[in-house]
């Protein structure tokens, strides 16, 4: 994934190691769920626009630090790591999404699956497309199908990474450190697809906590 991460300050994926490092691991995992499970049940049951588009802009205002504190360290397969995954994944493409549409597009281009389908970003898929894809999966999360909006930004991650391996395999003969970072952020977000995919299949049997 992306080295770094915009506003209010740019920084790598390392430091969400030392979130929480001193509190008792029981009592974090209570507070984490609880927080994400009140703030979802608070807004589905009322999905008032405006705080839907609070949220959704929550990050762009208080940077997704605010929000690793809070989620960051939940297990992968849980209610709070499924929305911290949808954050993280939503700043890494408003932090570059000139780069996110271009590696989407080259994963396009040669996925066989029905990825590009379900992850329903707009053709031909620019900057604005893949930032307004972020939004909306976001939103549904709030005001929309929950498992959906998980399946269409595993969707939406595993398209890019295809297309950032493309770019890696193209630039391997001349450039052997652009293409192992490449490699390295194509097999992190196949990683998180796979965890959204799981935390979708979890939600429609009422298994996420």
């Amino acid at each position: 994934m992306a080295a770094d991460f915009h506003k209010p300050t740019r920084f790598t994926p390392s430091r969400f190691d030392g979130y929480f490092g001193g509190e008792d691991p029981a009592i974090l995992s209570r507070t984490t769920h609880d927080t994400a499970s009140a703030l979802l049940s608070r807004v589905r049951d009322d999905p008032d626009p405006e705080v839907i588009e609070r949220l959704v802009a929550y990050t762009d205002a208080n940077g997704i630090d605010a929000i690793a504190e809070l989620w960051s360290h939940s297990s992968a397969r849980s209610l709070p790591g499924a929305l911290w995954r949808i954050y993280l994944l939503r700043a890494l493409i408003r932090q570059d999404p000139d780069g996110t549409s271009y590696y989407y597009s080259r994963g396009a281009e040669v996925s066989t699956t029905i990825d590009t389908v379900v992850a329903g970003a707009a053709t031909p898929v620019g900057a604005a497309e893949v930032v307004d894809v972020a939004d909306r999966i976001l939103r549904g999360l709030f005001a929309g199908d929950f498992a959906v909006a998980l399946d269409r930004a595993a969707a939406f991650a595993r398209v890019t990474a295809i297309g950032m391996t493309e770019v890696a395999d193209a630039a391997d003969a001349t450039d052997d450190i652009r293409a192992g970072e490449l490699t390295r952020r194509a097999l992190r977000l196949s990683e998180l697809a796979a965890e959204l995919t799981s935390c979708a299949r979890l939600w429609r049997t009422d298994s996420l906590d």
